[in-house]
């Protein structure tokens, strides 16, 4: 998904950074300094595990999970990288769900996860603490579409990783 993400974004111009489990580890505090530091980078592409603790990324405020974990925190670390001190914008978190996939129940487990933790330490009513529950359907939203060039070189470029990873050593 990174690597498609990755593309989308050099077609539209945007500048980004990328922190995978490929990123040696020498080059990942350097990577989110320089994120932190100049404000044209717009985008920090980073996979939720390969992020791992203590990375702050204030200058981040809109969060997007497209791979939801079926553990409820490692999605929740990869909120609180935004939250951190030093934040001074309200930090929007969204979560790219597909309707009729396995993604719809894993998203429900977890949030029964986080329910069950909260009765259990003292919630109230077993409410997930500052979380707001907006679910929309992507389908009704007026946001740009793709067009069909970009949709293809996504595609393409998505069946050529695709392929390579299935090529023997």
């Amino acid at each position: 998904m990174l690597d498609i993400l990755e593309v989308y974004l050099k077609i539209r111009g945007h500048s980004f950074k990328r922190l995978d489990g490929s990123t040696p580890v020498m080059e990942r505090q350097e990577m989110i300094n320089e994120f932190n530091m100049e404000p044209e980078l717009f985008v920090f592409l980073l996979s939720t595990r390969a992020g791992g603790l203590g990375i702050n990324l204030t200058s981040a405020n809109h969060i997007i999970l497209h791979d939801i974990d079926f553990n409820p925190y490692n999605d929740k670390q990869a909120e609180d990288r935004c939250h951190r001190m030093g934040q001074k914008k309200k930090v929007y978190v969204t979560r790219l769900i597909s309707r009729g996939t396995v993604e719809v129940g894993i998203h429900s487990l977890a949030r029964k996860k986080l329910q069950l933790e909260k009765a259990v330490t003292g919630g109230i009513n077993g409410q997930i603490e500052g979380e707001e529950e907006e679910t929309r359907d992507s389908s009704d939203s007026k946001d740009e579409k793709l067009d069909q060039q970009t949709l293809n070189v996504l595609l393409n470029s998505a069946l050529q990783h695709k392929s390579l990873d299935d090529s023997p050593l």
